[in-house]
């Protein structure tokens, strides 16, 4: 292909000059057809094609590859046809005679012409989208899997991304409860994708079916639901970008933490931190944007909505309530009746009659008894031979303190030394196990080895007053004369009985 300057050559002297174009493509070396183009055309036209390209060992095998390429849809994307396994399969399956070459250019002008297009998107201020990401991060030491919950205000790029153990329902929910929160409003709409978590069926005519929960939060806050189409992420393109550069940004190096509390707390500090920078194509900080997100937004309510599954169930002769697949403990005085399952990301709650008798600590795993062994205490006090057998009590570290207790009451009374050792248990129903390790203390250096003596410290520090276990401080009761026992006490013994 010849330059421009070529062209402005020729041009000049058949214009300008008046020669002909027998003497110009002599003089230049060029063929006659080179000159009539050059003086038909001020710039190289480019490569032309001036009827459409027939293929004709291929035209009887178009609508097999177009098949092959439609079905591929449905795939796995790793596991579609190439431009070589196509020709493979034409050349041994159908028949084809033609080169690997024709085979790739109607497969790219097909995939071209197929590539989707995608129209500019306008974002007005007090709209949000939120979306689910996985990382990888260290907490207490142990590499692991997180989900986090990310949310985006588009306008102003405003992001707040928490980490979760499971990307359950409660955790979207609880999500967008600490967004809020964060943000101090709720957005006129959010966009989502269609995730089972949210959307529990979708009717025809492409409305949505919501979950229960997900309805609940939407009538407390009032804001809109919006929904990307299908297997669609760039209809939410913002929260895509959000989760990518979260990933990218806040969790390389992998994050170590003690536990999910403090990395939460960490990530709120980076979301806040954020909004004092400058985008790409911005004056403005986004902080700066927020401000004008915020102004559209609706107020908060009153009180934040409470993000839990609720459930029912029935204690077992156990004392164990069943909650998506694991058991958790109730007190042994709740065994065989119903109660109600409140399940939060971090807290499972189990009620009875209009009070909360269990508090635990949420288990992801599956299978698994979580215990709290002082549920067991009222029954083990009427089965003490199970102590040493007792499961909830497999997993427990007992203070110093009490097992030197145990090991004294169990030297004196042997059996009703155990018994007395559980009452003592017994108090962590109503005190903590500090109270009671701290009077548990002071009872072995009075040497004050009893159940009451011990109740008595504990109620003494839990009312800030002086202990009083010295028996002269009480005139009123009966007092106790213990002789020390002699040789010839026995010997009178004897001899009483030989008469």
């Amino acid at each position: 292909m010849f330059t421009v300057e070529v062209y402005l050559a020729v041009r000049r002297a058949h214009f300008d000059e008046g020669r002909s174009k027998r003497s110009i493509a002599r003089d230049f070396g060029l063929a006659r057809g080179t000159v009539d183009k050059m003086c038909a055309y001020s710039v190289p036209p480019g490569y032309r094609r001036s009827q459409e390209v027939r293929r004709p060992k291929l035209e009887a095998f178009t609508d097999t590859i177009d098949q092959w390429l439609q079905d591929d849809q449905s795939r796995p994307k790793k596991q579609r046809h190439t431009v070589k396994r196509i020709f493979e399969r034409l050349r041994d399956e159908e028949g084809f005679t033609g080169g690997y070459t024709t085979v790739k250019d109607y497969v790219r002008g097909h995939r071209q012409k197929s590539r989707e297009m995608f129209i500019p998107l306008a974002h007005p201020p007090g709209h949000g989208q939120a979306d689910f990401g996985e990382a990888v991060v260290i907490l207490g030491g142990v590499k692991q899997k997180i989900h986090f919950f990310a949310f985006d205000l588009p306008y102003s790029d405003a992001c707040y991304v928490r980490a979760y153990h499971a990307a359950t329902t409660e955790a979207w929910m609880d999500g967008h409860v600490h967004a809020f929160e964060f943000f101090g409003g709720v957005p006129l709409s959010v966009v989502y994708d269609n995730d089972s978590c949210l959307v529990a069926k979708i009717e025809a005519g492409g409305r949505r079916r919501r979950t229960q929960m997900f309805t609940e939060m939407l009538s407390h806050y009032l804001f809109d639901d919006r929904y990307g189409r299908p297997g669609k992420g760039n209809d939410k393109g913002n929260v895509e970008g959000l989760v990518g550069w979260s990933r990218r940004n806040l969790m390389v190096p992998l994050p170590e933490f003690p536990d999910l509390e403090s990395f939460n707390a960490w990530l709120e500090e980076q979301c806040r931190a954020r909004q004092s920078a400058i985008l790409h194509g911005h004056r403005e900080t986004i902080g700066d944007r927020l401000e004008r997100d915020l102004a559209a937004m609706s107020p908060l309510p009153a009180a934040p909505y409470q993000a839990c599954h609720k459930a029912t169930g029935r204690v077992s002769s156990q004392s164990l309530v069943r909650y998506r697949t694991n058991d958790y403990s109730v007190p042994s005085t709740y065994g065989l009746r119903d109660v109600t399952i409140r399940a939060f990301v971090d807290v499972v709650e189990i009620g009875c009659g209009g009070e909360v008798i269990a508090r635990h600590p949420r288990c992801y795993e599956r299978e698994q008894m979580v215990f709290d062994p002082v549920h067991y205490f009222a029954l083990l006090e009427t089965k003490p031979g199970a102590f040493d057998q007792a499961a909830p009590l497999a997993g427990w570290e007992m203070p110093t303190e009490l097992q030197t207790l145990r090991r004294l009451m169990e030297a004196r009374h042997a059996r009703q030394g155990r018994r007395e050792f559980i009452q003592v248990l017994r108090l962590l129903e109503s005190f903590d196990l500090p109270v009671l390790c701290a009077a548990v203390r002071i009872a072995l250096q009075k040497r004050a080895i009893a159940f009451d003596a011990i109740k008595h410290l504990v109620l003494c520090q839990v009312e800030r007053r002086p202990a009083r276990l010295d028996l002269s401080l009480y005139p009123y009761l009966p007092q106790a004369a213990v002789q020390t026992t002699k040789a010839s006490s026995y010997m009178a013994l004897l001899s009483e009985g030989a008469i």
